[in-house]
Protein backbone atom coordinates (compact mmCIF):
# COMPACT_ATOMS: atom_id res chain seq x y z
CA UNK A 1 0.00 0.00 0.00
CA UNK A 2 1.29 3.42 0.46
CA UNK A 3 3.94 2.26 2.32
CA UNK A 4 5.61 1.81 -1.01
CA UNK A 5 5.59 5.38 -1.86
CA UNK A 6 7.77 6.36 1.11
CA UNK A 7 11.12 6.80 1.10
CA UNK A 8 13.02 7.06 4.36
CA UNK A 9 16.81 7.54 4.60
CA UNK A 10 17.82 4.92 6.79
CA UNK A 11 21.40 6.45 7.75
CA UNK A 12 19.77 9.50 9.24
CA UNK A 13 17.64 7.50 11.85
CA UNK A 14 20.02 8.15 14.76
CA UNK A 15 19.81 11.57 14.16
CA UNK A 16 15.70 11.11 13.89
CA UNK A 17 16.40 9.99 17.25
CA UNK A 18 17.60 12.86 18.61
CA UNK A 19 15.15 15.05 17.01
CA UNK A 20 12.17 12.86 18.29
CA UNK A 21 13.98 13.72 21.94
CA UNK A 22 13.26 16.87 21.31
CA UNK A 23 9.68 16.88 20.26
CA UNK A 24 8.96 14.53 22.87
CA UNK A 25 10.85 17.03 25.24
CA UNK A 26 8.36 19.73 24.20
CA UNK A 27 5.17 17.79 23.97
CA UNK A 28 5.90 17.09 27.55
CA UNK A 29 6.36 20.37 29.07
CA UNK A 30 2.51 20.93 27.45
CA UNK A 31 1.26 18.19 28.88
CA UNK A 32 2.75 18.58 32.07
CA UNK A 33 1.12 22.22 32.52
CA UNK A 34 5.10 23.29 32.66
CA UNK A 35 4.43 25.42 28.94
CA UNK A 36 1.02 26.53 29.05
CA UNK A 37 -1.93 26.32 25.92
CA UNK A 38 -4.77 29.05 25.82
CA UNK A 39 -8.39 28.04 25.63
CA UNK A 40 -10.77 30.67 24.10
CA UNK A 41 -14.11 31.03 25.07
CA UNK A 42 -15.45 31.16 21.44
CA UNK A 43 -15.32 28.53 18.53
CA UNK A 44 -11.87 27.88 17.13
CA UNK A 45 -11.30 24.86 14.69
CA UNK A 46 -7.48 23.93 13.88
CA UNK A 47 -6.45 22.42 10.74
CA UNK A 48 -3.04 20.94 10.30
CA UNK A 49 -0.53 17.95 10.39
CA UNK A 50 2.52 16.16 11.39
CA UNK A 51 4.09 15.92 8.54
CA UNK A 52 6.77 18.23 6.34
CA UNK A 53 5.12 18.90 3.04
CA UNK A 54 1.25 19.14 1.76
CA UNK A 55 -1.76 17.51 2.83
CA UNK A 56 -4.39 19.74 1.30
CA UNK A 57 -4.78 22.10 3.86
CA UNK A 58 -6.15 25.10 2.09
CA UNK A 59 -8.63 23.20 0.47
CA UNK A 60 -10.11 21.77 4.01
CA UNK A 61 -9.96 25.22 5.20
CA UNK A 62 -11.90 26.57 2.15
CA UNK A 63 -14.22 23.52 2.38
CA UNK A 64 -15.23 25.01 5.83
CA UNK A 65 -15.40 28.23 5.61
CA UNK A 66 -18.05 27.47 2.57
CA UNK A 67 -19.72 25.22 5.02
CA UNK A 68 -19.98 27.92 7.77
CA UNK A 69 -19.95 31.55 6.35
CA UNK A 70 -23.89 31.71 5.08
CA UNK A 71 -24.86 31.58 8.95
CA UNK A 72 -21.82 32.40 10.90
CA UNK A 73 -18.95 35.12 11.15
CA UNK A 74 -15.83 33.41 9.89
CA UNK A 75 -12.17 33.95 10.55
CA UNK A 76 -9.20 32.49 8.94
CA UNK A 77 -5.69 32.96 10.80
CA UNK A 78 -2.58 31.51 8.96
CA UNK A 79 1.14 31.95 10.02
CA UNK A 80 1.70 33.61 6.11
CA UNK A 81 4.11 31.54 5.24
CA UNK A 82 7.36 33.01 3.15
CA UNK A 83 5.46 36.20 4.09
CA UNK A 84 7.59 39.62 3.63
CA UNK A 85 5.90 41.12 6.21
CA UNK A 86 6.27 40.85 9.77
CA UNK A 87 3.62 40.48 12.70
CA UNK A 88 -0.68 41.10 12.31
CA UNK A 89 -1.98 41.46 9.27
CA UNK A 90 -5.22 41.47 7.94
CA UNK A 91 -5.66 40.81 4.35
CA UNK A 92 -7.40 43.47 2.73
CA UNK A 93 -7.63 45.15 -1.17
CA UNK A 94 -4.28 46.22 -0.84
CA UNK A 95 -2.83 42.72 0.36
CA UNK A 96 -0.27 40.65 -2.31
CA UNK A 97 0.79 37.05 -1.48
CA UNK A 98 4.44 38.50 -0.89
CA UNK A 99 2.75 40.75 2.12
CA UNK A 100 0.29 37.80 3.58
CA UNK A 101 0.92 34.36 1.93
CA UNK A 102 0.36 32.80 -1.05
CA UNK A 103 -2.27 30.65 0.96
CA UNK A 104 -4.18 33.23 2.70
CA UNK A 105 -4.11 35.64 -0.32
CA UNK A 106 -5.79 33.03 -2.44
CA UNK A 107 -8.55 32.61 0.11
CA UNK A 108 -9.07 36.43 0.87
CA UNK A 109 -9.12 36.69 -3.17
CA UNK A 110 -12.10 33.39 -3.42
CA UNK A 111 -14.18 34.47 0.05
CA UNK A 112 -13.95 38.26 0.16
CA UNK A 113 -16.59 38.29 3.23
CA UNK A 114 -14.41 36.27 5.12
CA UNK A 115 -11.79 37.73 8.07
CA UNK A 116 -8.36 36.81 6.72
CA UNK A 117 -5.48 37.66 9.43
CA UNK A 118 -1.99 36.44 9.17
CA UNK A 119 0.50 36.05 12.30
CA UNK A 120 3.15 33.58 13.57
CA UNK A 121 1.97 33.81 17.37
CA UNK A 122 -1.84 32.61 16.82
CA UNK A 123 -2.33 33.41 20.56
CA UNK A 124 -1.73 36.88 19.85
CA UNK A 125 -3.42 37.12 16.32
CA UNK A 126 -6.58 35.18 17.99
CA UNK A 127 -6.72 37.67 20.92
CA UNK A 128 -6.37 40.95 18.20
CA UNK A 129 -9.21 39.53 16.00
CA UNK A 130 -11.21 39.34 19.11
CA UNK A 131 -10.54 43.19 19.74
CA UNK A 132 -10.96 44.30 16.35
CA UNK A 133 -13.97 42.14 15.76
CA UNK A 134 -16.68 41.94 17.99
CA UNK A 135 -18.62 39.81 15.48
CA UNK A 136 -16.62 36.74 14.81
CA UNK A 137 -18.55 33.16 15.38
CA UNK A 138 -15.46 31.03 14.69
CA UNK A 139 -11.71 31.15 14.17
CA UNK A 140 -10.26 28.54 11.46
CA UNK A 141 -6.31 28.01 12.42
CA UNK A 142 -4.47 26.96 9.28
CA UNK A 143 -1.56 25.02 9.59
CA UNK A 144 -1.92 24.81 13.75
CA UNK A 145 -2.02 21.11 14.65
CA UNK A 146 1.78 21.66 16.02
CA UNK A 147 0.95 25.05 17.46
CA UNK A 148 0.44 23.84 20.85
CA UNK A 149 -0.36 27.04 22.62
CA UNK A 150 -3.85 27.44 21.69
CA UNK A 151 -6.00 24.63 22.81
CA UNK A 152 -8.81 24.62 19.75
CA UNK A 153 -12.35 23.09 20.41
CA UNK A 154 -11.76 20.76 17.61
CA UNK A 155 -8.75 19.63 16.45
CA UNK A 156 -8.77 18.78 12.91
CA UNK A 157 -5.33 16.31 11.55
CA UNK A 158 -4.99 15.79 7.76
CA UNK A 159 -2.74 12.59 6.41
CA UNK A 160 -1.92 12.29 2.79
CA UNK A 161 -3.28 8.98 1.16
CA UNK A 162 0.18 9.17 -0.38
CA UNK A 163 1.94 8.94 2.13
CA UNK A 164 0.58 7.86 5.37
CA UNK A 165 2.22 8.46 8.90
CA UNK A 166 2.22 4.91 10.09
CA UNK A 167 4.57 4.07 7.63
CA UNK A 168 6.36 7.44 8.13
CA UNK A 169 9.47 8.13 10.16
CA UNK A 170 10.72 10.93 11.81
CA UNK A 171 12.74 13.76 10.43
CA UNK A 172 15.78 14.07 9.18
CA UNK A 173 15.42 10.52 7.66
CA UNK A 174 11.36 10.99 7.49
CA UNK A 175 9.29 13.37 7.03
CA UNK A 176 7.33 13.04 10.60
CA UNK A 177 7.52 16.49 12.49
CA UNK A 178 7.10 14.69 15.55
CA UNK A 179 6.48 11.36 16.76
CA UNK A 180 3.12 9.02 15.57
CA UNK A 181 1.83 9.43 19.30
CA UNK A 182 1.01 13.29 17.76
CA UNK A 183 -2.24 11.80 16.06
CA UNK A 184 -3.96 11.43 19.79
CA UNK A 185 -4.70 14.77 19.77
CA UNK A 186 -6.83 15.21 16.71
CA UNK A 187 -10.36 14.99 17.59
CA UNK A 188 -10.70 14.72 13.38
CA UNK A 189 -8.72 13.15 11.29
CA UNK A 190 -8.95 13.05 7.41
CA UNK A 191 -7.11 10.72 4.87
CA UNK A 192 -6.32 13.04 2.23
CA UNK A 193 -6.21 13.20 -1.93
CA UNK A 194 -7.56 9.61 -1.91
CA UNK A 195 -7.94 7.70 -5.13
CA UNK A 196 -11.56 8.45 -6.43
CA UNK A 197 -12.18 4.18 -6.88
CA UNK A 198 -10.26 3.23 -3.16
CA UNK A 199 -11.70 -0.02 -2.69
CA UNK A 200 -13.81 -0.57 0.31
CA UNK A 201 -11.00 -3.05 1.93
CA UNK A 202 -8.50 -0.09 1.59
CA UNK A 203 -11.09 1.72 4.08
CA UNK A 204 -11.30 -0.86 6.04
CA UNK A 205 -7.41 -1.45 6.42
CA UNK A 206 -6.73 1.93 6.98
CA UNK A 207 -9.34 2.98 9.04
CA UNK A 208 -7.60 -0.15 11.58
CA UNK A 209 -3.51 0.54 10.86
CA UNK A 210 -4.60 4.08 12.14
CA UNK A 211 -5.13 2.80 14.83
CA UNK A 212 -7.54 5.55 16.41
CA UNK A 213 -9.38 5.94 19.74
CA UNK A 214 -12.64 5.46 20.20
CA UNK A 215 -12.91 9.67 20.76
CA UNK A 216 -11.72 10.29 17.26
CA UNK A 217 -13.89 9.76 13.75
CA UNK A 218 -11.84 9.21 10.74
CA UNK A 219 -13.03 10.71 7.28
CA UNK A 220 -11.82 9.93 3.82
CA UNK A 221 -11.30 12.82 1.19
CA UNK A 222 -10.34 13.06 -2.46
CA UNK A 223 -10.10 15.92 -5.04
CA UNK A 224 -12.45 17.09 -7.62
CA UNK A 225 -11.76 19.96 -10.28
CA UNK A 226 -13.61 23.04 -11.99
CA UNK A 227 -13.66 24.30 -14.87
CA UNK A 228 -10.24 25.74 -16.57
CA UNK A 229 -9.83 29.55 -15.34
CA UNK A 230 -7.82 31.72 -17.03
CA UNK A 231 -4.85 33.11 -14.91
CA UNK A 232 -4.47 36.23 -17.28
CA UNK A 233 -7.06 38.46 -18.94
CA UNK A 234 -5.25 37.57 -22.09
CA UNK A 235 -6.54 33.96 -22.15
CA UNK A 236 -9.61 33.02 -23.19
CA UNK A 237 -12.42 32.48 -20.88
CA UNK A 238 -12.96 28.91 -18.44
CA UNK A 239 -12.44 25.59 -20.39
CA UNK A 240 -14.06 22.42 -19.20
CA UNK A 241 -11.69 19.61 -18.64
CA UNK A 242 -13.65 17.23 -20.77
CA UNK A 243 -12.29 19.91 -23.80
CA UNK A 244 -8.62 18.66 -22.87
CA UNK A 245 -9.16 15.67 -25.12
CA UNK A 246 -6.22 15.69 -27.42
CA UNK A 247 -4.20 18.72 -26.03
CA UNK A 248 -0.59 18.62 -24.78
CA UNK A 249 -0.35 19.56 -21.00
CA UNK A 250 2.26 21.27 -18.91
CA UNK A 251 1.37 21.00 -15.52
CA UNK A 252 3.05 23.94 -13.61
CA UNK A 253 3.43 22.99 -9.86
CA UNK A 254 4.68 24.58 -6.61
CA UNK A 255 3.47 22.92 -4.24
CA UNK A 256 4.47 19.98 -2.21
CA UNK A 257 2.78 17.17 -3.29
CA UNK A 258 1.24 17.12 -7.09
CA UNK A 259 0.85 13.40 -7.43
CA UNK A 260 -2.52 13.08 -7.36
CA UNK A 261 -3.34 16.09 -9.02
CA UNK A 262 -1.07 14.54 -11.64
CA UNK A 263 -2.80 10.86 -11.56
CA UNK A 264 -6.13 12.45 -12.12
CA UNK A 265 -4.98 14.79 -14.89
CA UNK A 266 -3.20 12.04 -17.42
CA UNK A 267 -6.59 10.67 -18.70
CA UNK A 268 -7.91 13.24 -19.21
CA UNK A 269 -5.23 14.80 -21.98
CA UNK A 270 -2.85 13.32 -24.49
CA UNK A 271 0.16 13.93 -22.83
CA UNK A 272 1.29 15.66 -19.44
CA UNK A 273 4.38 16.90 -18.64
CA UNK A 274 5.48 17.95 -15.33
CA UNK A 275 7.42 21.03 -14.14
CA UNK A 276 7.41 20.84 -10.61
CA UNK A 277 9.36 23.77 -8.24
CA UNK A 278 9.24 23.17 -4.75
CA UNK A 279 6.36 24.11 -2.46
CA UNK A 280 5.74 28.33 -2.31
CA UNK A 281 8.65 28.54 -4.54
CA UNK A 282 9.10 32.64 -5.51
CA UNK A 283 9.18 32.31 -8.99
CA UNK A 284 12.25 34.28 -10.75
CA UNK A 285 13.28 35.27 -14.55
CA UNK A 286 15.10 32.00 -14.99
CA UNK A 287 12.33 30.09 -13.93
CA UNK A 288 10.00 31.90 -16.13
CA UNK A 289 12.09 31.67 -19.24
CA UNK A 290 12.67 27.59 -18.06
CA UNK A 291 8.37 27.40 -18.59
CA UNK A 292 8.54 29.09 -21.66
CA UNK A 293 11.65 26.64 -22.97
CA UNK A 294 9.60 23.72 -21.53
CA UNK A 295 6.33 25.18 -23.24
CA UNK A 296 7.42 25.36 -26.78
CA UNK A 297 8.80 22.34 -26.93
CA UNK A 298 5.16 20.40 -26.91
CA UNK A 299 3.27 20.20 -29.85
CA UNK A 300 -0.41 22.24 -30.65
CA UNK A 301 -2.71 21.91 -28.94
CA UNK A 302 -1.18 23.12 -25.74
CA UNK A 303 -1.62 24.81 -22.49
CA UNK A 304 -0.60 25.31 -18.98
CA UNK A 305 -2.14 24.40 -16.07
CA UNK A 306 -0.94 25.34 -12.58
CA UNK A 307 -2.63 25.74 -8.90
CA UNK A 308 -4.59 28.10 -7.37
CA UNK A 309 -1.55 29.01 -5.03
CA UNK A 310 0.86 29.13 -7.59
CA UNK A 311 -1.15 31.78 -9.27
CA UNK A 312 -1.16 33.91 -6.64
CA UNK A 313 2.38 33.84 -6.65
CA UNK A 314 2.50 34.38 -10.35
CA UNK A 315 -0.10 36.93 -10.67
CA UNK A 316 1.92 40.70 -10.56
CA UNK A 317 5.27 38.60 -11.42
CA UNK A 318 7.09 40.88 -14.45
CA UNK A 319 9.04 38.36 -17.04
CA UNK A 320 6.30 36.09 -18.59
CA UNK A 321 5.48 36.34 -22.33
CA UNK A 322 2.40 37.06 -24.05
CA UNK A 323 2.02 33.41 -25.37
CA UNK A 324 2.46 32.14 -21.56
CA UNK A 325 -0.02 34.51 -20.56
CA UNK A 326 -2.47 33.70 -23.69
CA UNK A 327 -2.22 29.54 -22.34
CA UNK A 328 -1.73 29.22 -18.77
CA UNK A 329 -5.10 28.37 -16.97
CA UNK A 330 -5.48 27.35 -13.14
CA UNK A 331 -7.00 24.30 -12.17
CA UNK A 332 -9.73 24.65 -9.03
CA UNK A 333 -9.36 22.28 -6.63
CA UNK A 334 -12.39 21.34 -3.93
CA UNK A 335 -12.29 18.15 -1.47
CA UNK A 336 -15.28 15.99 -1.41
CA UNK A 337 -15.93 13.45 1.44
CA UNK A 338 -16.08 9.50 0.34
CA UNK A 339 -18.55 6.98 2.11
CA UNK A 340 -21.49 9.57 2.10
CA UNK A 341 -19.22 10.99 5.17
CA UNK A 342 -20.42 14.69 4.05
CA UNK A 343 -23.72 15.15 6.38
CA UNK A 344 -22.05 13.73 8.96
CA UNK A 345 -18.90 15.92 8.98
CA UNK A 346 -20.97 19.03 8.62
CA UNK A 347 -23.27 18.10 11.64
CA UNK A 348 -20.25 18.00 13.96
CA UNK A 349 -19.12 21.58 12.70
CA UNK A 350 -21.69 23.27 12.67
CA UNK A 351 -23.05 21.79 15.72
CA UNK A 352 -19.62 22.59 17.49
CA UNK A 353 -19.72 26.32 15.85
CA UNK A 354 -23.24 26.42 16.99
CA UNK A 355 -23.36 25.38 20.43
CA UNK A 356 -20.02 27.89 21.22
CA UNK A 357 -20.80 30.91 19.63
CA UNK A 358 -20.59 34.19 21.52
CA UNK A 359 -22.93 35.08 19.56
CA UNK A 360 -26.86 34.71 20.16
CA UNK A 361 -27.95 34.86 16.54
CA UNK A 362 -26.98 31.41 16.29
CA UNK A 363 -27.82 30.04 20.06
CA UNK A 364 -31.66 31.64 18.86
CA UNK A 365 -31.12 29.76 15.42
CA UNK A 366 -30.92 26.55 16.90
CA UNK A 367 -33.70 27.11 19.65
CA UNK A 368 -35.96 28.92 16.71
CA UNK A 369 -35.97 25.18 15.13
CA UNK A 370 -37.31 23.24 18.36
CA UNK A 371 -41.05 22.77 17.12
CA UNK A 372 -43.54 24.79 19.79
CA UNK A 373 -45.37 21.25 20.57
CA UNK A 374 -42.92 19.75 22.61
CA UNK A 375 -42.06 17.16 20.22
CA UNK A 376 -37.96 17.74 18.86
CA UNK A 377 -38.31 15.89 16.02
CA UNK A 378 -37.00 18.88 13.85
CA UNK A 379 -34.13 19.74 16.22
CA UNK A 380 -30.52 19.92 14.48
CA UNK A 381 -28.79 17.05 14.30
CA UNK A 382 -27.02 15.55 17.19
CA UNK A 383 -23.34 16.43 17.78
CA UNK A 384 -20.65 15.20 18.80
CA UNK A 385 -18.93 16.24 22.59
CA UNK A 386 -15.60 16.48 21.50
CA UNK A 387 -12.96 15.92 24.69
CA UNK A 388 -10.93 18.76 25.91
CA UNK A 389 -7.29 18.02 24.75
Amino acid sequence: MEGDFIKINRWLQPLSWFYGLGVQFRNTLFETGFLKSKTFTMPVISVGNITVGGTGKTPHVEYLIRLLQEHSRVAVLSRGYKRKSHGFQIADESSTARTIGDEPFQMKQKFPKAIVAVDKDRVHGIETLNQQYQDIDVILLDDAFQHRYVKPGINILLVDYHRLIIYDTLLPAGRLREPLTGKNRADIVIITKCPKDLKPMEYRVITKAMDLYPYQQIFFTTLEYGALTPVFEEADSQVSLEKLKGHHVLLLTGIASPRQMQEDLTPKVSKLSMLSFPDHHAFSQKDFEQISSEFACLPSPKCIITTEKDAARIIGQKGLSEEIKKNIYILPVRIKFMLNQEEKFNENIIGYVRKNSRNSILVKRKDDDKPKDGNHSGDRPRTISFRNN
